[in-house]
């Protein structure tokens, strides 16, 4: 196998693996909050892969997360780090910086579900320094 063969052999893994570490996001439903004009509630799943982890971020919402499977590192700027199993719960406000978001476990998937309040129309994740 000529050089530039396994170069390109090895991106290909490489790129794949990276790939394979996102995490899978999936809304399972979106409603109007009419008592509180302006505002909607959003309900997600968030779907880790082995090693998976998220760059820092905010959500701009009221965030309550509830872990199904798996376990979970979740930290908030100025907050401890907390490692989460299924049935326990983390809070993130509308001020909170997500510093630390990721699954705890480099061979297993981790699964949550996210309920948000928020802005209508409002994206729900917003990168952050």
């Amino acid at each position: 196998m000529t050089f530039s063969r396994v170069v390109l052999v090895l991106a290909c893994l490489l790129s794949s693996a990276l790939v394979a570490q996102e995490a899978k996001v999936t809304q399972l439903m979106s409603k109007d909050l009419t008592s509180f004009p302006g505002k909607e509630g959003v309900m997600i799943t968030v779907e880790y892969p082995p090693g998976s982890k998220d760059p820092i971020h905010r959500h701009n919402a009221y965030g309550f997360i509830y872990v199904l499977e798996g376990s979970i590192v979740m930290q908030v700027r100025g907050g401890k780090e907390t490692t989460l199993t299924p049935g326990q719960t983390f809070y993130e406000g509308p001020d909170d910086v997500h510093v630390i978001g990721r699954n705890a476990s480099q061979t297993k998937p981790a699964k949550f579900v996210v309920f948000f309040v928020k802005d209508k129309g409002a994206p729900i994740l917003v990168p952050a320094n």
